[in-house]
């Protein structure tokens, strides 16, 4: 059937389906999580007036690739290894094969292909450089980006194999075709809905704005307000130059006539660093961490044909219910052998439902977990999951958000029994979870050491 005010002609239970991620931003860095006196973000805060912005919005991890790999299966990425961030150096039984997304996992790509959507990858991958980990063989029919952590935004002459951008598996000319890496990924995600406009696709648009480094287009300075220091300034104009992106994503979808039967959710990676760049607001810690402002992220659904419009949905939600929703969106159903820990969002944020989506949230890196169960927050520092002994490192830190969402008063011997509550939470949590596959880089045993300072009440 005619969808009304579409040119297309498939069925409103089919909507296309865009992912938006952006790298590193912090919290505050968006006009709807009060950031607009920085610097506005007029398309970005469009979405929140056409759909639903989510006040409490989480990713799995506070740093790149785990954050990632939870997104993309809908399971805690703990669950098949992929606990740390930079994956160069297998932990005991594993070898360097082992380092990317395990491909026992399926992906939001695999699942919206199964429901007949054309799907694309944009932008930064990170979740493995080897050829069984690229996208066109994890559920992406084309991919247009690179495959690492990082890079400039600029072309690069002969860039390294995670640096390089690849139309599919084959390097681009990057001085003939690369002008800014944001405007050439949103020109990439344009000619894909053009060529797909009339039938439903799905597009994982991961922008690598606004990760170091800090390159930005001298417009876009001009245009931001200069301020101390500099590399604050460059981030404004970088997130005015994604801002702007998204508008003309919008337009793009506005002209076709596709803008309502559309769902766009927007969401971050992890909270902003503590290099000075990025501004997590009030909340406590950035990335790296997890305290609030290191995976608190800001997150909107905006679905103007079905979701109602200007709403604020208020209990936690996670990016592994992106999964879940995408595929409610697309008709399809999720297999109870699937064993996702994501939960589809559509009746809770049409009201349908009430309530919170989730009873809890976990984390865990390395030596810090941490769980989340209504208002309260438990955050314990251990010996590292290889160890057996699991020995506390630090004494444990009782929160409650909703009284101090700034994390500044452990409440843990004030509430003993809730305290021992939550720490079981995490015991049996971790029970069945997965060995780490790889250390978090080289330099694994200097996070260790950081997580345990940063993760102690009295740490600034």
């Amino acid at each position: 059937m005619f969808v009304a005010g579409s040119s297309v002609g498939w069925a409103a239970a089919q909507p296309n389906v865009i992912i938006i991620l952006s790298d590193d931003a912090g919290y505050a860095d968006f006009g709807v999580t009060g950031g607009g006196e920085l610097v506005e973000t007029p398309h970005i805060d469009r979405l929140a007036r056409q759909g639903v912005f989510c006040s409490q919005g989480y990713v799995t991890a506070s740093t790149c690739t785990p954050s990632r790999m939870g997104l993309m299966s809908g399971r805690y990425q703990q669950r098949f290894g992929a606990e740390c961030n930079v994956p160069t150096i297998p932990t005991p039984g594993y070898t360097k094969d082992d380092l990317g997304l395990d491909t026992g996992e399926q992906t939001l790509g695999t699942v919206m292909q199964g429901q007949g959507y054309r799907t694309m990858a944009i932008g930064k991958w990170h979740l493995g450089e080897l050829p069984q980990y690229h996208p066109n063989k994890r559920g992406f029919d084309e991919f247009y980006g690179f495959l690492g952590g990082s890079r400039t935004y600029w072309p690069d002459e002969n860039p390294s194999h995670g640096r390089a951008i690849r139309r599919n598996d084959e390097p681009v000319d990057e001085l003939g075709e690369i002008t800014y890496l944001t405007d050439d990924f949103t020109d990439a995600a344009m000619e894909f809905i053009d060529k797909n406009k009339s039938s439903p696709f799905f597009i994982y648009l991961a922008y690598n704005a606004v990760h170091g480094p800090f390159e930005a287009k001298e417009e876009d300075l001009e245009n931001s307000t200069k301020i101390a220091p500099d590399i604050r300034w460059k981030v404004a104009a970088m997130t005015r130059s994604m801002d702007a992106n998204i508008g003309r994503l919008q337009a793009k979808l506005d002209e076709l006539k596709l803008t309502d039967d559309t769902m766009i959710i927007f969401l971050n990676d992890n909270g902003g660093t503590n290099s000075g760049a990025h501004s997590n607001g009030s909340l406590r810690g950035y990335k790296g961490t997890y305290w609030e402002g290191g995976i608190r992220i800001p997150f909107i659904v905006s679905w103007p044909n079905r979701l109602p419009k200007g709403k604020q949905f208020d209990h936690p939600v996670s990016a592994l219910d992106l999964l879940p929703t995408s595929l409610a969106a697309a008709g399809g159903d999720v297999s109870p052998t699937w064993e996702l820990d994501g939960t589809n969002l559509l009746p809770y944020l049409e009201g349908e439902r009430s309530g919170a989506p989730h009873k809890r949230l976990f984390w865990r890196f390395w030596r810090v977990s941490a769980v989340r169960e209504g208002p309260w927050k438990l955050i314990r520092v251990a010996e590292n999951p290889l160890d057996e002994k699991r020995e506390l490192l630090a004494p444990l830190i009782l929160v409650n958000i909703d009284e101090d969402p700034g994390e500044t008063t452990n409440l843990a011997t004030r509430y003993p029994e809730k305290t021992q509550e939550l720490l079981g939470r995490i015991v049996a949590w971790e029970e069945p979870l997965a060995q780490p596959l790889w250390y978090d880089g080289t330099t694994w045993q200097h996070w260790q050491e950081q997580q345990l300072q940063r993760h102690q009440m009295g740490w600034e």
